[in-house]
């Protein structure tokens, strides 16, 4: 699997590009906050040759749903992500204003993921888990094969999601952490919704949250 990542929008959100051999690719977070950041994202799958099959979402906080419209308007594919983030989603435009942003208002999901479901893309495959705390439905994505897992913003380098906005919970997002992503491979690298990647047995050793 080949992982590309962009960076978009004043919030610095990571965007993730998955690609299998014949160019099927997953796209997880599309952060891009306007037409111009799209652009972008749309250069890169033509200039890879790759045929976008699939929308995921960690969660629904506005800077990772920012794209999820224009995705849809250009490759007719709406995003997956966890029921619990419904009020979230619907939530989004109202809290973008927070950051001193616009956006569109966010489409409707293709529909919902559990925890533990098997999503498929071309000939790769990735597992759901359910990481509460920061949002009630955030989800990271695990490639047993690969060692990686998208982790959005619950799990940071050196750091976790907040837990201080609406629907979050620190003891619940430590308890998460611990429970389905330290669990995991050390050797597991991690890519966050934000910031540069790490690993799991890193986290563990040093991250000052589970000291």
């Amino acid at each position: 699997m080949e992982i590309s990542k962009l960076v978009f929008s004043p919030i610095d959100v990571n965007t993730y590009i998955l690609s299998d051999k014949k160019g099927k690719c997953a796209v997880i977070d599309c952060g891009c906050c306007d037409g111009g950041e799209f652009e972008e994202l749309d250069y890169l799958i033509r200039r890879k040759k790759l045929e976008p099959v699939l929308l995921l979402n960690t969660h629904c906080h506005p800077d990772h749903i920012f794209g999820d419209r224009m995705f849809l308007e250009k490759y007719n594919l709406r995003a997956y992500c966890h029921a619990e983030e419904e009020m979230n989603r619907q939530n989004a435009q109202q809290f973008a204003m927070f950051f001193g942003l616009t956006m569109d208002t966010p489409a409707d999901p293709a529909g919902f993921i559990i925890d533990k479901q098997v999503i498929s893309f071309g000939s790769e495959t990735l597992l759901a888990l359910h990481v509460p705390g920061h949002a009630p439905g955030s989800l990271a994505f695990y490639s047993e094969k690969e060692k990686v897992v998208f982790t959005g913003d619950a799990l940071f380098a050196g750091s976790i999601g907040r837990s201080d906005i609406p629907g979050g919970d620190r003891k619940t997002l430590i308890e998460s952490i611990k429970r389905e992503l330290f669990t995991l491979p050390p050797e597991t690298v991690v890519y966050p919704g934000h910031g540069e990647a790490t690993t799991i047995e890193k986290e563990m050793n040093s991250n000052p949250y589970f000291r």
